[in-house]
């Protein structure tokens, strides 16, 4: 062989090891925890939602993933450190809607931009609404709603969590989009929301299916619509409210996001990593146990849908002038 055949040869053979090389290395993640922040309690379900998923991606990742609850401020407080953290991928977010898609709208001096601070790596769960009522109340479907809300505008109250809270924001929604007046009672958590429908006190509300199934199974509440844009396989025979009033949908739904500026590479390996998890058959389980419904979007999918979100819930925020507790 000549001496220009050989440098040719081996010229080749170390461009393959190289290209090869580089493609089969995985510098993320080291070794090094990758912290999951959840800007919440603990016992909550985006709090329950984030370990199912810590736990898991731990065994995909082979590293650890530590859940860091931050909870305070609505959110803020949590979603604020990861907007300020390296774009390494060792911080995330696991966020909700009231975290990010109504806080600019409903608080001032909000210290991050929701869609600009933050690099989205998927959506990763729903947690579907249903509207409940009395079941005194003389309505079988969501159109005899709207017919006797018409006949009584401003007569028939309606309960939720809180002042901005999304069952609070479902309302207004439904309020702008049917043309009726719903009133709006809020208390300060779901359960007595929810108990004040039962005895009365208040006439419907947007729960959580988890919360509100036993008492729609057990006849003390009537389910008449899921604020979902499909039907739920926990309650086939409710449709969605959008069959009736075009446009609606009021999902509380779950993501993760890494801070802006993190490399792609690492976004969606990050994301690849998650979609194996959400794929698993014990995580499956554990989500339908919880009432989730497994959502698994690209980066950019996501990062559409948060815009989407924001734009919308900032326009209701607006048109029924809310204001936090």
């Amino acid at each position: 062989m000549g001496l220009f055949r050989y440098r040719q040869v081996l010229y080749a053979v170390m461009a393959f090891v190289l290209v090869h090389g580089q493609a089969g290395a995985q510098p993320y993640p080291m070794q090094k925890p990758i912290r999951l922040i959840a800007p919440t309690g603990a016992g909550g379900s985006l709090d329950t939602m984030a370990r199912i998923i810590a736990v898991n991606l731990s065994k995909v990742t082979h590293q650890q993933v530590i859940v860091e609850n931050m909870p305070g401020a609505a959110g803020m407080i949590g979603a604020g450190a990861v907007a300020k953290a390296a774009p390494d991928g060792y911080t995330m977010l696991a966020a909700s809607n009231g975290n990010l898609a109504t806080t600019r709208a409903l608080f001032k001096n909000v210290p991050y931009d929701p869609a600009k601070d933050f690099a989205p790596v998927s959506l990763v769960a729903y947690n579907p609404y249903v509207l409940v009522v009395n079941p005194k109340l003389p309505v079988k479907n969501m159109a005899d709603l709207i017919r006797l809300a018409k006949s009584k505008p401003g007569e028939i109250n309606a309960a939720s969590s809180g002042n901005g809270s999304t069952p609070h924001l479902a309302l207004e929604l439904l309020n702008m989009l049917a043309g009726i007046k719903l009133v709006h009672v809020p208390y300060r958590t779901s359960a007595a929301g929810l108990t004040s429908v039962i005895s009365g006190e208040t006439s419907l509300m947007f729960t959580g299916i988890v919360s509100g199934l036993p008492f729609i199974e057990n006849g003390r509440l009537r389910a008449l619509g899921v604020a979902s844009d499909h039907a739920l396989s926990s309650l086939p025979n409710t449709p969605p409210i959008a069959q009736t009033v075009p446009g609606f949908g009021a999902d509380n739904w779950a993501g993760i996001l890494m801070p802006a500026g993190t490399p792609h590479a690492i976004v969606q390996q990050m994301h690849d990593d998650i979609i194996k998890v959400l794929q698993m058959p014990e995580v499956r389980e554990s989500f339908r146990h919880q009432g989730l419904e497994i959502a698994g979007t690209t980066p950019q999918a996501f990062s559409t849908f948060l815009q989407s979100e924001i734009k919308k819930w900032t326009e209701v925020i607006k048109e029924a002038h809310v204001r936090p507790d």
